[in-house]
């Protein structure tokens, strides 16, 4: 089971371990509810290192990504990122990615579980392009830093990230150290993303414990990230979106181009023709968020009901520690996606009450997407 760079910080800090897609990742290293407020209130610490990082260069490496990404990049400027979809030939989404145009290469960063899936589609649809592939997963680390303490600690350190606006890139050299930083947030708080070689991670923890004030930036594991996520209203491979699942019944329809070019002069998108089809007529599901009523969790899979008919199932579920609440994701059948709207979870046996109500759950500021 491969370990991240990070793994002895983990064991320093007293991480409760936990498999993800075959990595050792942390899932808490004490209270997940604590770390998940820390988050809220001042900031987090993510060892993100087990998403996969794809680097891809070439004479025609924009060409390709715009053949197989949903989104146009043709209009990013250098040092730019934002979010896209992959999806199949018949429309179904195989992962949420970051793309990221580098100076000298393009850089996706996808689902830990979704790399080896993505790694095949992308060599299977090269076709005669000029294009090279280079997975970098092992090669790099990288970590998240979220909350709304966290800008003005990296100003202590740079003045480069404080004035990134969100999706922006710096790259940045400390001596031996390369660092390349993106504005991102992925749980509702505003915060940054950063790639580094592995064999940077410990130096990066050293400088980040020596200097940073006791009590600001906690280690956060994934059960908290899990939380924060869903509060946020982030998909998540595996939970609200697979190759079943097609962008427009997710919610993701800010993540496609429909024309994302001349097609006179270059192709579509892998899927397009296909979203086409399902943009034509009405969707028979949507994803929707639910309140329920109490204080029980609706875990993924539970299903929903209106007047003893099952019209839908929960995706994701947890007791949110900022809201105090019980909250949901789910996929409901059309005629019921209304906001306001009241179904029946299944607990236990027991028709629990909910409310569909609007996502993300939690509001901020900042994007949980670009």
């Amino acid at each position: 089971m491969p370990r991240t760079p990070f793994h002895q910080y983990h064991l320093d800090q007293q991480a409760r371990f936990v498999d993800v897609a075959g990595w050792e990742m942390p899932a808490s290293y004490h209270s997940p509810e604590a770390e998940h407020l820390h988050v809220r209130r001042s900031g987090g610490l993510f060892d993100l290192s087990h998403r996969g990082r794809i680097q891809i260069t070439g004479h025609d490496a924009q060409k390709f990504l715009e053949r197989i990404l949903t989104r146009r990049i043709d209009d990013m400027k250098p040092n730019t990122s934002r979010s896209s979809l992959i999806c199949s030939q018949h429309g179904g989404i195989l992962d949420a990615v970051t793309v990221c145009r580098c100076e000298d290469h393009w850089l996706l960063v996808v689902s830990a579980p979704g790399l080896h899936s993505i790694l095949a589609h992308l060599h299977q649809n090269i076709g005669t392009l000029s294009v090279t592939i280079n997975d970098r997963t092992l090669s790099t680390a990288m970590v998240g830093l979220q909350g709304p303490k966290v800008i003005d600690l990296i100003s202590q350190f740079s003045s480069e990230v404080p004035n990134l606006q969100h999706g922006e890139i710096c790259v940045k050299n400390l001596f031996i150290l390369r660092l390349t930083i993106t504005r991102r947030s992925f749980t509702g708080e505003d915060g940054v993303e950063v790639v580094m070689g592995a064999n940077m991670a410990t130096t990066i923890v050293k400088l980040l414990s020596q200097n940073a004030p006791e009590g600001i930036v906690a280690p956060i594991g994934l059960e908290a990230l899990n939380t924060l996520r869903i509060e946020a209203g982030v998909p998540m491979l595996g939970h609200e979106f697979n190759e079943q699942t097609d962008p427009l019944s997710a919610g993701l329809e800010f993540a496609i181009t429909p024309e994302k070019a001349d097609p006179d002069s270059r192709e579509q998108f892998i899927g397009s023709d296909a979203l086409k089809m399902i943009a034509s007529r009405e969707t028979a599901r949507r994803l929707v968020g639910l309140k329920l009523t109490g204080s029980r969790q609706a875990n993924q899979g539970a299903s929903l009901f209106v007047s003893r008919q099952i019209v839908g199932a929960v995706t994701s579920g947890c007791i949110s520690p900022t809201l105090n609440a019980s909250i949901a994701m789910a996929f409901i059948d059309t005629e019921h996606h209304q906001v306001g709207n009241h179904v029946g979870v299944e607990i236990d046996g027991d028709h629990v009450d909910a409310q569909v109500v609007p996502l993300p759950f939690y509001e901020s500021k900042f994007d949980t997407v670009l």
